[in-house]
C-alpha cells in the first residue's frame, strides 16, 4: 500500500453561508484528482495549523491583518495559494492597494488565483507585486455555482423558500462599515449613541482618512434610506412579502426592529443567496456584490440609489450598479419594480452589460473555475509531493508562536460581550458531517461525479475530505 504524499489542500472558510457551498465544490475536485483536503470554519483551521500535514494554505485575502497568519503557516512549512475574495466589488487602485494589500504578506504567497482579466489587470499594476509570483486567470468557485448547470443545486431551497413565503421582494444590506455585528470590524469603533470615534475598525484599516470618513457618511446615509424603504415597500405592494437579507458580518437587530413594526416583513440570513435570489421575484440592493449573482442567475436587480455620490457608487461599487437597474428615488424604484412583477422587464441586458461581466468573471462556461485552479496545483507539482519541510528551529518557532496565537484567539473568543465567539458562530454556525455529505451529493448527481468522495470530522467545525 502506497501512502499519498500530496499536499495537504487547507480550505478555510469565513462566512458559511457565502462560501461553503463553492468552495466544497472546490474540495471534491481537488479530492478527486488525490489532494487530501482539510476545509472548515477559518478560526478553527487555524487552531490546527500546527498538526495539520504540510500542504497548501488558500487564503481569501492579502491584507496586512493576515501577516502574523502567513508568516506562522510559511514556518510550520506550508504553502500560500491566494485570491482577493473581494476583487469584483472594489475601491479605485489606490486605496485598493493600502486596503486590501501588503507587500510582507502577498511576499509570502506562492501563487495568485484571479476572477477575471480586470483582477488579472489590477494585480499586476501592484507596485508591491513579487517580480515572479504567478497570477492565473482562473474565475473563481463561487462563479461555478452561478452557471445554468448549477442551478438545481438549488432546486429544493427554492421551492421550500417559495411554499414558505410566497412572491417576495428581496432586500439584500451591505453596511458592516457603519452596522457591525461586533463593533471593532466596521469603518470606526461606535460610541454608545452610534457615533464614530476617531480610532479605526477593521473595515477602515488601509484606507486613507478621507476616504473612510467620506464612505461612512455615505453607508450611513445609505443606511436611513433602508430604514425608510422596507416599510414603504411593505405598503406600497401589499401583494407582496418583504425579505430582508442582511450582510453576515451586519448586526441584525435594526432590520428586527423595522421588522416588528411590520407586518409582511421577515428578517434572515439563512443559508447561500443563490436560492433566496432564484426563489424571488425581484432584488433591490445598493452596490452588493449580489447585484452582480442576480445578473449571472437572470433574476431582475435593482440598485436603490437614493442618496448618490458619483465616486463612491460608481468608481467603488460600479460593477453590481451597473449590472442592475438604478433608481434615484423610492418613485422610480416603485416604477421599476411594478414593471419586473407585471412582467414587462426582465433582467436588465444589453451588450454594455455583458462585456463588463465578462472582463470580471472568468469561466462563465467550459471548464469550471474550481477545475482551472486544481490544474494550477497539479502543474505546480502539489499533486506529488509536500512543499520543502522548514528547518527544525524555524518549525518549532512556528509551533510556538501557532499555538500561542490560538490560545490568545480562543482567549478572545471568552469575553463577555459581543464577542469573537458569538461572531463565529454568527458566521459560521454548526454543522454536521451528515449536512456535508448532503451538499456533496447534490453535487454528485448533477455532475455525475464524486461517488467516491468521504467524509470525516477531524476536529470541531473542521471536516476531512478524500476520495
Amino acid at each position: 500500500m502506497t501512502i499519498s504524499s500530496a499536499s495537504t489542500f487547507i480550505i478555510p472558510v469565513e462566512n458559511q453561508v457565502r462560501e461553503l457551498d463553492a468552495k466544497l465544490l472546490l474540495a471534491c475536485i481537488a479530492a478527486e484528482r488525490g489532494f487530501p483536503v482539510v476545509i472548515g470554519s477559518r478560526a478553527f483551521v487555524h487552531f490546527e495549523a500546527a498538526s495539520l500535514p504540510r500542504g497548501i494554505y488558500l487564503a481569501k485575502s492579502m491584507r496586512s491583518l493576515s501577516n502574523s497568519m502567513f508568516r506562522i503557516l510559511r514556518m510550520l512549512g506550508h504553502e500560500i495559494v491566494a485570491w482577493e475574495e473581494e476583487a469584483l466589488v472594489h475601491p479605485p487602485a489606490d486605496t485598493y492597494y493600502s486596503l486590501r494589500m501588503s507587500p510582507t504578506t502577498i511576499g509570502n504567497v506562492s501563487h495568485i488565483f484571479a476572477w477575471g482579466q480586470e483582477n488579472v489587470d489590477l494585480l499586476r499594476q501592484y507596485p508591491q507585486l513579487p517580480e515572479n509570483l504567478p497570477i492565473h486567470l482562473t474565475g473563481n468557485p463561487r462563479g461555478d455555482i452561478l452557471r445554468p448547470e448549477m442551478r438545481d443545486y438549488f432546486a429544493a431551497e427554492v421551492e421550500k423558500l417559495r411554499q414558505l413565503y410566497g412572491d417576495f421582494i428581496l432586500i439584500n444590506t451591505n453596511f458592516t462599515d457603519v452596522n457591525p455585528f461586533i463593533p471593532n470590524v466596521g469603518l470606526y469603533i461606535p460610541t454608545k449613541d452610534g457615533d464614530k470615534k476617531s480610532r479605526r475598525g477593521q473595515a477602515g484599516i488601509g484606507m486613507s482618512e478621507e476616504f473612510a470618513e467620506g464612505l461612512w457618511h455615505h453607508k450611513k446615509a445609505i443606511l436611513e434610506d433602508f430604514r425608510q424603504l422596507i416599510p414603504a415597500l411593505e405598503k406600497a405592494f401589499p401583494d407582496m412579502m418583504i425579505v430582508v437579507r442582511p450582510h453576515p458580518s451586519e448586526n441584525f437587530q435594526v432590520y428586527h426592529d423595522i421588522a416588528a413594526q411590520c407586518q409582511r416583513v421577515k428578517v434572515t440570513n439563512e443559508g447561500n443567496v443563490i436560492p433566496w435570489l432564484l426563489a424571488s421575484k425581484t432584488m433591490v440592493h445598493n452596490g452588493c456584490t449580489t447585484g452582480l449573482e442576480a445578473y449571472a442567475l437572470g433574476v431582475p436587480a435593482i440598485s436603490y440609489l437614493a442618496t448618490f455620490n458619483a465616486f463612491y457608487d460608481y468608481e467603488f461599487q460600479g460593477l453590481p450598479t451597473r449590472l442592475s437597474y438604478q433608481s434615484f428615488n423610492f418613485s422610480e424604484l416603485q416604477d421599476t419594480l411594478s414593471g419586473i412583477l407585471s412582467g414587462q422587464l426582465g433582467v436588465a441586458g444589453g451588450d454594455e452589460r455583458q462585456q463588463l461581466i465578462d472582463y470580471y468573471l472568468a469561466a462563465q462556461n467550459e471548464r469550471l473555475a474550481s477545475e482551472r485552479i486544481v490544474d494550477v496545483l497539479e502543474e505546480s507539482g502539489y499533486n506529488q509531493s509536500q512543499p520543502p519541510a522548514s528547518s527544525i528551529p524555524v518549525y518549532l518557532a512556528g509551533w510556538v508562536l501557532a499555538n500561542l496565537k490560538s490560545a490568545l484567539t480562543q482567549l478572545n473568543m471568552r469575553r463577555p460581550g459581543p464577542n469573537r465567539q458569538s461572531y463565529h458562530d454568527h458566521r459560521f454556525p454548526e454543522i454536521s458531517v451528515d449536512q456535508i455529505e448532503q451538499k456533496i451529493a447534490r453535487f454528485g448527481s448533477l455532475l455525475n461525479r464524486f461517488d467516491s468522495i468521504k467524509v470525516k470530522q477531524h476536529s470541531r467545525h473542521v471536516f476531512r475530505i478524500h476520495a
